[in-house]
């Protein structure tokens, strides 16, 4: 692999806790994209906003300005992941496709190429800019855009199930499934635009637990245990 676009739940970043980070668990993140970074393979980064806000889980608010707040949450949580990769020897650039003054760079293609080119990891934060549109649609995009060959879904589950896991002890995992099946059967590896938006760009996804030990160099380096979603 030449260049990959990772996924980082919000949840995951939480570790064992429900809201925030967890200092120990972002650090085991950096340190394992670091070993892909100096073997030469470019990452971009997507995170989740679920460990600062839900808000599609609140009816008092509006939609819109629900994921207004959903978006800022992303940024906060790339600001922080990107700090904890510098403080184990990596260059970082987070890219937003909306002003955030001097917190973060405008997204372009070009930036984002520029950025890879010289070996940096480049986190693309602010889902797609626009509300009604989750961080699957932005991950999916984004990784379409900067020509990516896969989108690694790290994830507080180890893969893709017929049914929920912590709620069917009785449910079936896959080692891998199409994305015609994924959408026929909705089985919500991503929301279902992100999911239609993979299929019609051919871009594959792989899902894996993020809390299982090196997961992420082993899903890279070819000894996987999750989910392969083909194309």
């Amino acid at each position: 692999m030449q260049r990959i676009l990772l996924k980082l739940s919000g949840e995951a970043l939480a570790g064992d806790k429900k809201m925030g980070f967890d200092e120990e668990t972002v650090r085991g993140v950096a340190l394992q994209v670091k070993q892909l970074t100096d073997a030469g393979i470019q990452v971009g980064i997507v995170t989740g906003g679920g460990n600062f806000w839900r808000g599609r889980s609140s009816e008092n608010i509006d939609r819109t300005k629900a994921d207004q707040i959903g978006m800022l949450a992303t940024v906060m949580n790339c600001i922080y992941v990107s700090e904890i990769f510098r403080s184990v020897g990596m260059k970082t650039a987070v890219l937003t496709p909306f002003e955030c003054g001097s917190f973060t760079k405008l997204f372009s293609k070009d930036r984002a190429n520029k950025y890879f080119e010289k070996g940096m990891v480049v986190f693309f934060a602010g889902g797609t800019g626009h509300p009604y549109f989750s961080t699957d649609t932005g991950v999916v995009l984004r990784a379409i855009e900067v020509d990516a060959e896969v989108i690694l879904l790290a994830k507080s589950i180890d893969g893709v199930y017929d049914a929920d896991p912590k709620v069917n002890p009785d449910a079936k995992k896959y080692d891998e499934v199409s994305i015609d099946e994924v959408i026929e059967k909705n089985l919500q590896v991503v929301d279902m635009t992100a999911s239609i938006l993979a299929r019609d760009n051919k871009m594959p996804m792989w899902v894996f637990g993020l809390n299982e030990e090196n997961s992420i160099v082993n899903t890279v380096n070819g000894n996987f245990t999750g989910t392969k979603v083909t194309v």
